[in-house]
């Protein structure tokens, strides 16, 4: 098999698992505290609010991606693969081709953080980039074939995860909120869910209790609420269905 198809078949292998593969970088953080130096990762409000703020950082990237697309588009893929209904050139899709991969990238980089490792940081980065270095191979073949010469001057133009802001065109549509609601609730609680279960270990490895931090349980029990509301109307009601989105 020749090496652009080895690598788009194992890029939409990933691509189909990118929901839950990522998650044994949990597990790997959890053994990698576990193992490191506990000192290093005592309780500090403010570099965890700083680390809490560097996954937000991200989550608004998606929602700044997610809210102006329209259906069929930005992740809307199903588990047999790659879906795209129009191609994205406008708003955030101007300045850079994968913002939510990009936005991903950041969400992840906060409780990477969390553990106070720089080996592991690089581990992280390293291993972030090969998953999706090949995932970002596969969509972009899967959309050269559909959108043919389209798709190839945009993406001269447009680097895959570096904004480029002097290429900023407006998006074609409004912001839709109820669009964001309904896709982005489970990422959004997601970012707390990691953080408490870090927390959590830590405390359990440090003293041998495992307990929440306080702090943690002041941003973790609304964003908790605020996913059930969500996830109440997605399943219950129509409210988060909007035409075109």
């Amino acid at each position: 098999m020749a090496l652009v198809h080895e690598l788009e078949k194992s890029g939409n292998w990933l691509f189909r698992r990118r929901g839950w593969l990522p998650l044994l970088l949990i597990f790997a953080g959890i053994a990698a505290m576990y193992l490191g130096n506990r000192q290093a990762i005592t309780f500090s409000p403010v570099y965890e609010m700083m680390f809490l703020g560097v996954s937000i950082a991200g989550e608004i990237i998606r929602i700044l991606t997610v809210g102006f697309a329209p259906g069929s588009t930005s992740g809307r893929n199903t588990a047999a693969g790659q879906v795209a209904g129009e191609l994205n050139m406008t708003g955030i899709y101007s300045v850079v081709r994968h913002p939510l991969y990009a936005a991903n990238f950041l969400m992840w980089l906060g409780p990477v953080l969390f553990l106070r490792s720089v080996w592991f940081t690089v581990f992280f980065i390293l291993v972030y980039w090969l998953y999706y270095e090949r995932i970002m191979f596969a969509e972009e073949q899967f959309l050269r074939r559909k959108f043919g010469e389209i798709y190839d001057r945009w993406s001269e133009k447009v680097h895959p995860v570096i904004p480029k802001f002097g290429n900023w065109l407006p998006p074609l549509l409004p912001f839709c909120f109820r669009s964001v609601l309904k896709r982005e609730h489970n990422s959004f609680v997601s970012i707390f869910v990691i953080f408490v279960l870090l927390d959590l270990c830590r405390n359990y490895f440090i003293t041998g209790k495992p307990f929440i931090t306080t702090l943690w349980l002041y941003p973790a029990i609304p964003a908790g609420i605020i996913w059930l509301i969500i996830r109440i109307l997605h399943k219950q009601t129509r409210f988060l269905i909007v035409d075109g989105r």
